[in-house]
C-alpha cells in the first residue's frame, strides 16, 4: 500500500474514532440525564413515603386538632362545624320526602318512598335540570323562585298513589354545597358564594328561610325540614342502612368528613341540649394541616398558584382535583431534566392540563407496552414519542403520589375513630390520649362516598391496606368502609324524614 492508501487509511481511521466517540459521547450524555430523571423519582418517593411510623403521627395529629377545633372558635385549623343533626334516619321511617340538591350548575330534585323497615327504599324519581347562566349571578328572588318553579312541577307530576307522610305537608331535604354558617338542623346563614355564583342580596340571610319564601310564592306546602352538606347526606344514609355507622367521608374531586360526636365533647357550645345525647359535626377536613404530613416541592408549587394559599392543605394532598396536576408538575421537572419525553411540550407546562381521571387511567393501564399511558400523553400533553422505559416512569410517578393520598385519607379516618374511642384505644378527652382505657372495639362502620374511592380501584386499595396497617388485623376487622350513592340526594330525603314536624325542636341551647 503506498503513502497515499496509508494516509486515506489513516483518515477513516481517524474519522471512525471520531464518530465513535461522538455515539459514546452522547450515550454518555443520555445516560447521564436518565439518571437525573430516575433521581427526580427516587427523590419524590422519599419525600412522599408514608411508612406505618408516620400515618400514625397523623392519626394522633388528627384527633388532636379535632378536640382542639370542639373546644373552641379557631381554635384549630379544623372548623368543627356544628350542623343540629342530633337525629339519623334509622331505618323505621315512612312515607314519601323530597330532597333538593344545589351544588353547582345543575341542580337536583328527588323523590323518595321509605317503607317502615331498614334500608326500604321502595323507590324514586330524580330530575335533573341546568341553572341559566343569567340567573347564577342575578337576585335571590329570581334563582330560587326558579327552583321553587322546578319543584312545583316535579311534584304536580306525582300521580304515584303512594301514601304521603302525615301530616299531609311534604316535608323537603336541601342539600346546598355551598359555606353556610348552620343556626339550626333546618336553618342556616350564607357566608360567600363558590362555583361561578355571585347573588349579592343572599349573602348573610338563611337559605332555607329565602327558599321557604320562594316555595310559598308558588303556592307550594313544602317545609324544608333539613339543610345539609353532602358529607352529612352521605352518613345519614349510610346510618340508614346500618344503625353502626359513625362517620361518613367523602373523596371525590373535594374532600369532607363528619362524624358523631358526644354533645358534652362540643365544648365551645356549653349548654348544648339534645334528645339523643349527640351532634353531627361537620369537620371540613381538608383544612387540616400538620407538620407530619410529607410534603414536596411540588405541593408547596401547587399551593403557592392556588386561588386559596395556605388553605385546604389536606385536600391539596388527597383530593381528586389536585393528584393529577401534582403528577403533572413531577413530569414537567422530569422533560426538563431529559429529552426522553421527545420535543419540549408547552401544555405540559398548564396548570391542570392532567386530570385526575386521566392521571387514574395511566396508573391501571396493565397492557404490556402502555399503550393507554402514550395515548394520553400524545393526545393530551402533546407528547407523541414518548419510550416505553419512559412511560414506565410516569406510571411510577402516577402510583407515588396516589399511594401517598390514599394512605393519608385512611390515616385521616383512623383519626376520627382514635377521637371517639372506635380504633381500640380510650378516646381522647381534654386533649389528652386515653390509653389507660383500652376499650372493647365495637362494630364499627363508615360510609363513604366519591369517585376518587368508588372508580379508581388502586386508591381503594392503597387506603383499605394502609386502614389495616395503622389498626392492625384484629381491630380493623371490625371496622367496615361502606360504599354509598346519592347521599347528598336520598340522604337529604332520609334526613327530612327523620327531622319532618312532628320531631322537630330538639335540639336547644341553655
Amino acid at each position: 500500500m503506498g503513502r497515499l492508501g496509508v494516509g486515506i487509511a489513516a483518515g477513516f481511521a481517524v474519522a471512525a474514532c471520531i464518530v465513535a466517540a461522538a455515539i459514546v459521547g452522547k450515550r454518555v450524555k443520555r445516560r447521564r440525564k436518565w439518571k437525573k430523571m430516575v433521581k427526580v423519582l427516587e427523590e419524590l418517593e422519599e419525600s412522599c413515603g408514608t411508612p406505618v411510623g408516620r400515618l400514625k403521627q397523623v392519626v394522633d395529629a388528627m384527633a388532636v386538632e379535632m378536640h382542639a377545633g370542639l373546644a373552641s372558635e379557631g381554635g384549630s385549623k379544623l372548623k368543627m362545624l356544628l350542623t343540629y343533626v342530633d337525629k339519623l334516619p334509622n331505618g323505621r321511617e315512612k312515607g314519601t320526602y323530597y330532597a333538593l340538591h344545589l351544588g353547582g350548575t345543575n341542580f337536583r330534585v328527588l323523590r323518595v318512598h321509605l317503607g317502615d323497615q331498614r334500608s326500604a327504599i321502595l323507590g324514586q324519581d330524580i330530575e335533573r335540570q341546568p341553572i341559566p347562566q343569567h340567573l347564577m349571578t342575578s337576585t335571590s328572588e329570581d334563582l330560587l323562585d326558579f327552583v321553587a318553579s322546578s319543584l312545583k312541577n316535579f311534584i304536580e307530576k306525582e300521580g304515584d298513589g303512594l301514601e304521603q307522610p302525615s301530616p299531609r305537608r311534604r316535608e323537603l331535604g336541601f342539600t346546598f354545597s355551598f359555606p353556610v354558617k348552620q343556626t339550626s338542623v333546618s336553618s342556616g346563614i350564607l357566608i360567600k358564594w363558590t362555583k361561578g355564583f355571585a347573588i349579592e342580596d343572599m349573602i348573610g340571610r338563611d337559605v332555607s328561610e329565602c327558599l321557604q319564601q320562594a316555595i310559598a310564592r308558588k303556592g307550594q306546602d313544602v317545609r324544608v325540614a333539613a339543610l345539609i352538606n353532602d358529607t352529612v347526606g352521605t352518613l345519614a344514609l349510610g346510618h340508614y342502612n346500618d344503625e353502626d355507622t359513625v362517620a361518613a367521608v367523602v373523596i371525590g374531586t373535594g374532600t369532607n368528613a363528619c362524624y358523631l360526636e358526644r354533645a358534652d365533647a362540643i365544648i365551645k357550645c356549653q349548654g348544648l341540649l339534645t334528645t339523643s345525647g349527640s351532634m353531627v359535626v361537620n369537620m371540613e377536613w381538608g383544612n387540616f394541616w400538620s407538620s407530619h404530613l410529607p410534603r414536596t416541592s411540588y405541593d408547596i408549587d401547587l399551593d403557592i398558584a392556588s386561588p386559596n394559599p395556605n388553605d385546604q392543605g389536606f385536600e391539596k394532598m388527597i383530593s381528586g382535583l389536585y393528584l393529577g396536576d401534582i403528577v403533572r408538575r413531577v413530569l414537567l421537572r422530569m422533560s426538563q431534566e431529559s429529552d426522553d419525553f421527545g420535543p419540549a411540550s408547552s401544555k405540559l407546562a398548564v396548570p391542570f392540563a392532567l386530570r385526575t381521571p386521566l392521571m387514574a387511567a395511566m396508573h391501571e393501564d396493565d397492557s404490556p407496552d402502555l399503550s393507554e399511558v402514550a395515548k394520553i400523553l400524545g393526545e393530551v400533553l402533546e407528547l407523541p414519542d414518548v419510550p416505553v422505559k419512559v412511560r414506565k416512569l410516569v406510571v411510577k410517578v402516577c402510583d407515588v403520589i396516589t399511594r401517598r393520598a390514599a394512605r393519608l385519607a385512611a390515616a385521616g379516618i383512623v383519626g376520627i375513630l382514635k377521637k371517639i374511642g372506635r380504633d381500640g384505644s380510650g378516646g381522647i378527652a381534654g386533649g389528652k390520649f386515653r390509653s389507660d382505657r383500652p376499650s372493647r372495639m365495637r362494630r364499627t362502620v363508615v360510609a363513604i362516598e366519591g369517585g376518587l374511592y368508588t372508580s379508581y380501584t388502586l386508591f381503594r386499595e392503597y387506603l383499605n391496606e394502609a386502614m389495616k396497617e395503622i389498626l392492625g388485623e384484629e381491630i380493623s376487622s371490625n371496622v367496615i368502609l361502606r360504599v354509598m350513592e346519592d347521599g347528598s340526594g336520598i340522604g337529604a330525603a332520609l334526613l327530612a324524614a327523620a327531622n319532618s314536624a312532628s320531631e322537630a325542636d330538639r335540639v336547644q341551647l341553655q
